[in-house]
Order: C-alpha cells, then structure tokens, then sequence
C-alpha cells in the first residue's frame, strides 16, 4: 500500500511527531478481523490538514479498513490512530460529536434511489438540524440554498430534482461527493469511489473532488 499526495507517490513508512498542522496520525496500527490475520500491519502514517491523500494498493491489502479505522467505524487491533487528536471510536461521546466533520462516501455510495439528487444531499444537513425538524428532514432555506450551491460546484444544478436510479455512474458519485460536502467537514474519506468507471469519468470524478478540497481546504483521503 503506498500513499499519494499531489500525485507523489510514497510507500507508507515511519512518520514523524504529531504538530498543529496534522489531522491524522497512525503509530504502528495493525488491524485484524478474526485476530488471526492481519489485514494491516505496524501501519505508520501522518496526513496534513487541508490535503490531497490517495492511498494505492492492491485488492484486499487493507485500504477500506484503513478509511473504517479513521472514521471511527472500527478499532485497531494494535497501535494507535489520532484524527484531530482524538482516539476514533464512533462508541465514543466526544468522538461522536467530531464525526459530522468527516464525509465518507462508501463504495456503495450510500444513496437512495427513489429519492430526488436534493433531497439525498441534504442528508448532509442533518447534523445541523434540530429536533423533529431532522426526523422530518424539514431544512431551512439556508440549508437548502447551500445545497443547491454545492450542486452548482459539482456540475449537477440541473439535476436538482432528478432522482438517483435515472443517473449514470459519474454523476452518482458527484451527488456523493456533493452530499459529505454538505456536511461541511474537515476530511472527506473516499472509497473507491472511481471503481468501476472509465478512465475519462473517473479522472472528471477526481478533479471534483480535487477542486473541492482545494476550494474548502478540506483534507482529502480517497483509495
């Protein structure tokens, strides 16, 4: 597994001391799904806030479960992991209230199909809405002008009303991305989110999510 940034690739190695400017850290991490076989292993990393990370390696050598780690959706058999100098653990209290400022657009996507392009991204505001408003998904003008905004950005403002099953696989992936920008986060975790598509749609898909980093000063983590 070798990780990227600016499209300098460099095998994942030892890394240095935690300072103001990292947003993650891994200090020989291992993880292992049946305690026997490790899917990562004495994993050493250090990611800069307001970067651009790809993370490259082959099928099943643990890039998935190195998003799950930093996310909070799984604990390290090993090691230790800080995301904004907190310990990950989405059981955690004070995590759980860091964790509407990581986006993570899943393989699947997390979509729903019969639901409109608008309405699936504004699940991003839910964190920020309150009450029975947030059971209801009722949001505010605000909420929704900015979500149109962030359509504008990912080149899907003609798609407002649109719903998921009618779109093709590129522009699923931008309402993906549209909706972890909604949540106005501090990281954006991507996985695999160009599998599966041509090399022109996923080379537009990137330079999206590219362009958003680099607008928003997000830090960027795609596999």
């Amino acid at each position: 597994m070798s990780l990227s940034k600016s499209s300098k690739v460099k095998t994942l190695g030892k890394s240095s001391a935690i300072f103001t400017k990292t947003i993650v850290q891994m200090n020989d991490v291992s993880a292992s799904y049946d305690s026997k076989n490790y899917v990562l292993k004495d994993i050493k990393m250090s990611i800069d806030r307001g970067t651009n990370y790809a993370i490259v390696g082959h099928s099943g050598s643990g890039k998935s479960t190195l998003l799950r780690l930093i996310n909070g959706m799984m604990n390290p058999t090993s090691g230790k992991i800080l995301v904004d100098y907190q310990t990950p653990n989405i059981s955690d209290k004070k995590f759980k209230s860091f964790m509407h400022k990581i986006g993570y657009i899943p393989q699947n996507l997390g979509l729903i199909k019969n639901s409109t392009v608008l309405e699936n991204i504004l699940i991003g505001a839910l964190p920020r809405v309150s009450g029975f408003n947030s059971f209801l998904k009722k949001f505010s003008d605000y909420e929704i002008d900015n979500a149109k905004k962030i359509l504008k950005q990912v080149s899907l403002e003609d798609k407002a009303d649109r719903k998921i099953y009618m779109l093709s696989g590129g522009e699923k992936r931008r309402v993906a991305i549209a909706r972890a920008l909604v949540q106005k986060p501090e990281i954006v975790l991507a996985d695999e989110i160009v599998s599966e598509l041509d090399h022109v749609t996923a080379r537009e898909i990137m330079d999206v999510l590219a362009e958003a980093q680099a607008t928003t000063k997000l830090t960027s983590i795609m596999v």
